[in-house]
């Protein structure tokens, strides 16, 4: 690939963290004639070197990548915003018995936002990420910008993106949104990275692969209370209301249950059907379609609309209520700058408060809003 001359003198900052995603996209961006300069964002510090952190490593392998590229690269410690903006809200939203996505609050204010101010303070024109998602011109308005999903489907991070504004996403371009994963691997491969085959990562470095219950323990107090049916029949004991979440059916340590034995003598699974903060009660429901689990409809709080205005309203849209989930066909019944209203043509199943509703129209994500 030629570098084009179109580019020449443009600056990018590439958020690199030792991926192949982030790798790839510096490489195409150098290939494409840009200057390109690597940034690497420390966010989390409270146990860096435990086992479970794996940030020297990422860091040693970004640095690996910005030499074979022939870019130079810094790290930044964005761990005091990220504490305040993003894991104060982690906490917040758990301890009112909500499921939060924290990967959302770190995208719109670390990564878009205090990473963004840094980059422009070096007299960059642009920010790119390893993000699957495409940014372009709206056909309807040029000065404005549209997210569209990344075209690899099952890469697709959209969801994640859905609370960017018009300024991040001007200044923002994703390189690999427009090809596949298995291509970024090979591109890698082809050009000698050493992290062409490294394992995806699989969340946020402060929870990383460690039990969620055990790190959740150190920040929020353990309250434990009944378990019960619907039928307020009591059926084990919780751990604490915050560690549990709607659907959920692993970790209940609800075995058999008169009454509720199957024809074979087996016992039904149970599954997490609401939670009752005023009573520390959870309560479990014995199938996995049960009524208490489906939904038509939702509300959400925080709405965040990419085009600056919420979309018109009575009309049909395909919406996500959690990530790698199919586009579900919905009607949005009411939306404004605060709190929008989705009724779907199909029951949902453990619509969760605290995740995301976003909202597409074709592969334009719109935005969304967390559920309530």
């Amino acid at each position: 690939m030629k570098p084009s001359n179109l580019n020449r003198g443009r600056k990018v900052v590439v958020g690199m963290s030792g991926g192949v995603d982030s790798s790839v996209s510096a490489w195409l961006l150098k290939q494409q004639g840009f200057e390109v300069i690597g940034l690497f964002m420390k966010n989390w510090e409270e146990d860096d070197t435990s086992e479970y952190c794996s940030s020297r490593q990422d860091w040693l392998d970004a640095v690996s990548v910005a030499d074979l590229v022939g870019v130079d690269i810094e790290a930044v410690n964005f761990s005091a915003e990220y504490k305040d903006r993003v894991f104060a809200e982690f906490l917040r939203e758990y301890s009112a018995g909500r499921t939060p996505n924290p990967d959302v609050l770190c995208n719109a204010e670390i990564k878009f936002k205090a990473f963004l101010d840094h980059a422009m303070s070096l007299g960059a024109d642009l920010i790119a990420t390893g993000h699957y998602a495409r940014v372009r011109p709206s056909q309807a308005d040029p000065k404005r910008f549209e997210l569209l999903k990344g075209l690899d489907a099952t890469k697709d991070q959209s969801y994640f993106l859905h609370r960017l504004n018009q300024t991040q996403l001007a200044h923002s371009c994703f390189p690999i949104g427009e090809i596949p994963k298995t291509q970024v691997r090979q591109i890698a491969q082809e050009i000698g990275l050493h992290n062409a085959a490294k394992k995806d990562s699989t969340g946020i470095c402060f929870i990383g692969e460690r039990p969620f219950r055990e790190f959740l323990n150190q920040y929020l107090p353990s309250d434990p209370g009944p378990i019960k049916t619907l039928d307020q029949a009591v059926v084990g004991t919780h751990h604490g209301l915050s560690f549990y979440t709607l659907g959920q059916r692993k970790g209940l340590g609800v075995g058999g249950i008169r009454g509720y034995q199957q024809a074979d003598g087996s016992g039904p699974t149970w599954y997490v059907a609401k939670k009752d903060l005023p009573t520390n009660t959870l309560y479990v429901v014995p199938e996995h379609d049960h009524p208490c689990l489906l939904s038509r409809t939702l509300s959400a709080q925080q709405s965040s609309w990419i085009a600056g205005v919420a979309p018109a309203c009575m009309a049909s849209y395909g919406v996500k209520t959690r990530y790698r989930q199919v586009d579900t066909p919905a009607n949005l019944k009411q939306a404004d700058a605060n709190e929008f209203v989705l009724d779907f043509e199909q029951s949902q199943w453990a619509v969760t408060p605290g995740q995301s509703a976003v909202v597409y129209d074709g592969e334009v994500c719109l935005g969304g809003g967390i559920i309530n």
